[in-house]
């Protein structure tokens, strides 16, 4: 193992104590999110958005492509359609449009007032051209800004640096939620603002939101209004999960996928619909749609994830792969698997044309805006925040742009690379029972900023091994965690073949899951690493 200590041995009393340690400040309450009249801005955009209403304007909004831009778009459709008042949504193609409000979109706009959504900061030179047509722009957003802002009406972004509202990690559907809550009051209107929670939950969660704070609150609540089938897509989302309580993790590997499939291979606008359905019917169509995308999505990304991984140079510290024929929807995801599989930052570029565009996904300490901020010399346009990122340069410039990200990359020591959500502890046998499910239900929901604890398993006794999945890919190991116990328990590895090893023993880390099967509860344990 790469921890020099032995982890600590844990009972579910000791457990609770470190989980807790977490939240130091107790948890948050609904009534502790902050009121959105701090948001910088935000009280100009509700009253221009205002004056549009009552003077009868064309008001245009502009989404983004993936959970929480969707996400974010259908809000403000279902809010506009319950106070029966026209507006005209786009979500910009991947393909035909590129990102967010562009002078691509604008060209199909008429409108007195754009209002953009989980996009924008960056949108200078639409911004201009807004001014010159006399379309007064509103830029909510929350990625990190650059030095230059767009000339716009008002820029409503938590992390522009003059803005004082206090909790600055939240993701785009909840900037758009929040003015709404003001315009709400503004225009004195009847409209239930908790009714959103269940969307938010999931542009918060897909959009890796640290689950702490009103971040943790909202998710809390949203799932739990997932599960109370309030909304035609709710139903199907619970449907098909099939499970008493939904966690963040199911959101994450479920739902999320299928949302952001849309808009990587086709069109996002088909996630909107499936959010804002009517019926249960329609909700039911568009989810079907949705998972069949997605099944194209996994085969795409699996053959471009090949190619990638055979250009890999594992002396780089940060890696820059290029393809002419990546599908420019799943770029970012193989660049997620490229950092899974490496620990190092990875940059994943689609070629076309002489053009190359793709996404940079980070790891451990590494500040992946701020590296492509240093070389924005080669880049034509980029974007995002310290984990997550887009950009596009010439084709002839990539080993270039290589060369000195590697340069900069130097001054990184090694355990930056290192992501910090290390291993809680050793199980003591006593304390894996029923209970124990009890103690890690108290600390959901887990995600970012909140890790499921990890677990250390120490030599335990491999029983037998099956292969599961249609092209038995995954395996259920069956082991005895200790010794002298009579005890066995599943831990389930996906995406991997294992084979008995000799010693018929298995040092990992591992996850605890609850599995219901035919209403019968136990403890499910998942494999994280094998050392």
């Amino acid at each position: 193992m790469h921890n020099t200590h032995k982890p600590p041995l844990l009972n579910q009393s000791s457990l609770y104590e470190l989980l807790h340690a977490r939240f130091d400040d107790g948890f948050s309450k609904l009534s502790d999110i902050p009121n959105p009249a701090l948001l910088k801005d935000s009280v100009r955009a509700v009253e221009r958005i205002a004056k549009a209403i009552l003077e009868n304007q064309k008001i245009t909004l502009v989404g983004d492509y993936d959970v929480d831009g969707v996400t974010s778009t259908s809000i403000m459709v279902l809010f506009f359609r319950e106070i029966n008042y026209p507006l005209e949504a786009i979500i910009p193609n991947r393909f035909r449009d590129g990102y967010g409000v562009s002078p691509n979109i604008l060209k199909r706009v008429e409108a007195d007032l754009v209002i953009t959504v989980d996009n924008g900061i960056a949108a200078v030179e639409a911004a201009q051209i807004c001014k010159d047509r006399g379309i007064d722009l509103i830029i909510t957003d929350h990625h990190t800004p650059s030095d230059t802002l767009p000339d716009a009406y008002a820029i409503v972004n938590p992390k522009l640096i003059d803005c004082p509202y206090p909790f600055k990690e939240i993701c785009g559907a909840q900037v758009a939620w929040l003015v709404l809550a003001l315009l709400k009051k503004e225009l004195s209107l009847q409209v239930d603002m908790k009714q959103y929670f269940d969307l938010l939950a999931l542009a918060i969660i897909a959009d890796v939101m640290p689950l702490v704070g009103i971040n943790r609150a909202i998710v809390q609540a949203g799932l739990q209004q997932m599960a109370q089938k309030k909304r035609p897509s709710s139903v199907i989302i619970a449907e098909f999960l099939d499970k008493k309580t939904i966690s963040s993790e199911d959101i994450g590997f479920q739902i999320a996928p299928r949302l952001n499939s849309a808009g990587r291979l086709e069109d996002a606008i088909l996630a909107s619909e499936f959010l804002t359905a009517r019926d249960e019917n329609s909700a039911y169509q568009k989810f079907e749609l949705l998972t069949q995308l997605n099944e194209l999505r996994k085969a795409t990304e699996a053959e471009a994830s090949e190619d990638a991984r055979t250009k890999v140079n594992p002396k780089d510290k940060i890696i820059v792969v290029a393809g002419e024929d990546y599908h420019e929807g799943v770029v970012g995801i193989v660049a997620s698997r490229l950092v899974q599989e490496f620990g190092r930052p990875a940059i994943v570029l689609n070629i076309k044309e002489g053009i190359a565009k793709g996404s940079a996904r980070s790891v451990g300490e590494i500040n992946i805006y701020d590296l492509l901020r240093a070389n924005d010399g080669f880049l034509n346009k980029f974007g995002g925040h310290k984990m997550a990122a887009g950009m596009s340069l010439r084709e002839e410039d990539i080993e270039y742009f290589k060369e000195e990200l590697n340069k900069d990359a130097q001054k990184y020591a090694e355990e930056d690379f290192l992501n910090k959500e290390e291993l809680v502890g050793e199980l003591e046998p006593s304390a894996l029972d029923l209970r124990l499910l009890d103690v890690l239900d108290q600390f959901e929901p887990y995600g970012e900023g909140n890790p499921r604890p990890r677990f250390f398993l120490n030599e335990a006794e491999l029983l037998n091994i099956r292969l599961l999945g249609a092209d038995k890919s995954h395996s259920k190991l069956n082991i005895r965690t200790h010794a002298h116990m009579s005890q066995t328990y599943d831990l389930m590895a996906f995406r991997q073949r294992f084979e008995m090893p000799k010693s018929r023993k298995l040092s990992c880390s591992y996850t605890v899951n609850k599995n219901e099967w035919n209403g019968k509860v136990s403890l499910q344990f998942m494999l994280d690493r094998v050392y």
